[in-house]
């Protein structure tokens, strides 16, 4: 039986592709989808960019007929149709010109005509009226993980003594097993489980020695294996795109910064840090602070200025000379970037870190890594458990879902950091509340 997918707003604002993600099934856009789709059509955002590829794409269809009778869609043997809303019938609950009861009345009507109707939606309330009224209701599936089941980067498996012997002798040694690239492998010791060795797993078989031995990055010293394994990561060069997840104190930024100006200021590996974050509770728009563009983005980046201020006090007190955070920007050692202008960008040899990856969507993820140019390495960190777009979760967050599908890649490290070592009482509220 063939199945009507009543579309939300947001899904359309989160994906346009959703048009074609239905099989051979029915979709239908109501009428107040498209009235709110040409509010956001003019914002320099991602919300805009999809609403412009919706329109665009909902025009083009035009050309197979009268969207309003329904139209074929070649790429999936289904079709598209708009409605409009029934103006007598209705639950009182759905009556009036509210947007959200316009669009469930479309959803309404198709379930009171006797058809298989499926409201789709990322906005939670919405789904809840809709479930209320007996429709059958569902987030919007494609891009999303099984956030419970996210690849951590590492593994836990006992090795002979003998393998170990050769693993101090040689670098590396032969694994047998089904690991992915750059995945840390924490060997113990047959009969000596307290004994624990780290190597990352190159591939066919073939783990190595660690790279980082645990010394300090100017002052900044690994607190736990998990942390050694991401300073690993940021410091190989060979590793070009490192996803960082913890919750809050697991020092995901803190390493992903003190190995960036490491890798900048003493190896001269990259010409500068680039360093963005989302910009979610003013609409993602900085034009309402003061200021110039860096002066604005500046109000943002407090947390990124907390952990380089750490840095640089550490660097000071070990007797190196140090111009401060200001002295970083000034001579642009470190560049503050809003995502709105990343793209169409190509950057190359700099070290780009974007910090509280997981408000972006995965369409945003992309667009982001696809301005690395030659030379350049991506570092994304994040808290799947705090979200601030109203759209998004610790399934459909574009960190989580770039961990997951580009794992096993070899430019590719991951790590899920779980300790919390910024203080007891962060890590007390980190796993208590």
């Amino acid at each position: 039986m063939v199945k009507s997918f009543i579309l939300d707003t947001n899904v359309l604002l989160h994906n346009s592709d959703a048009l074609t993600s239905f099989a051979d099934n029915e979709v239908v856009i109501p009428i107040k989808v498209l009235e709110e789709l040409d509010t956001f059509k003019k914002e320099n955002t991602e919300l805009g960019r999809n609403a412009r590829a919706t329109i665009r794409k909902l025009d083009a269809l035009r050309a197979g007929g009268h969207l309003k009778d329904g139209v074929g869609l070649e790429e999936t043997g289904g079709s598209l149709r708009v409605a409009f809303p029934p103006e007598k019938g209705l639950p009182t609950m759905l009556q009036g010109e509210i947007a959200d009861n316009r669009i469930i009345a479309v959803a309404y009507e198709l379930m009171q005509s006797g058809r298989k109707t499926i409201f789709v939606s990322k906005d939670i309330n919405a789904r809840i009226r809709a479930d209320a009224l007996g429709i059958t209701a569902m987030d919007f599936e494609r891009q999303k993980v099984d956030f419970d089941e996210l690849y951590t980067g590492w593994a836990d498996i006992e090795v002979a003594r003998e393998q170990l012997a050769r693993l101090t002798q040689e670098g590396k040694l032969r694994i047998e097993g089904e690991f992915l690239p750059n995945q840390f492998l924490v060997l113990k010791g047959n009969g000596r489980p307290k004994n624990e060795t780290l190597v990352r797993y190159l591939g066919d078989g073939e783990a190595v020695a660690m790279e980082y031995r645990g010394e300090p990055v100017l002052g900044i010293r690994p607190r736990n294996t998990e942390q050694r394994m991401a300073m690993e990561l940021l410091l190989v060069d060979d590793v070009r795109l490192v996803t960082l997840v913890g919750q809050a104190g697991t020092g995901k930024t803190l390493l992903a910064l003190a190995c960036a100006l490491a890798k900048c200021l003493k190896e001269r590996r990259y010409e500068r840090i680039l360093i963005s974050r989302p910009i979610i509770p003013l609409g993602k728009d900085i034009g309402y602070l003061p200021g110039s563009k860096e002066e604005k983005l500046e109000q943002w980046m407090e947390p990124i200025f907390d952990n380089l201020e750490h840095i640089m006090h550490g660097k000071s007190k070990a007797g190196e000379k140090s111009g401060g955070v200001r002295g970083l920007l000034e001579k642009g050692v470190v560049v503050l970037e809003a995502l709105t202008y990343m793209r169409g960008r190509s950057i190359a040899n700099q070290f780009m870190i974007v910090d509280e990856a997981q408000n972006l969507t995965p369409h945003e993820i992309k667009t982001v890594i696809s301005r690395a140019g030659e030379g350049t390495k991506v570092v994304l960190t994040g808290d799947p458990y705090q979200i601030d777009n109203p759209y998004l979760d610790a399934t459909s967050n574009g960190l989580t879902y770039a961990a997951d599908r580009l794992k096993g890649e070899k430019l590719v490290g991951h790590v899920t950091l779980e300790k919390s070592e910024r203080s007891e009482l962060a890590s007390l509220a980190a796993s208590r509340l």
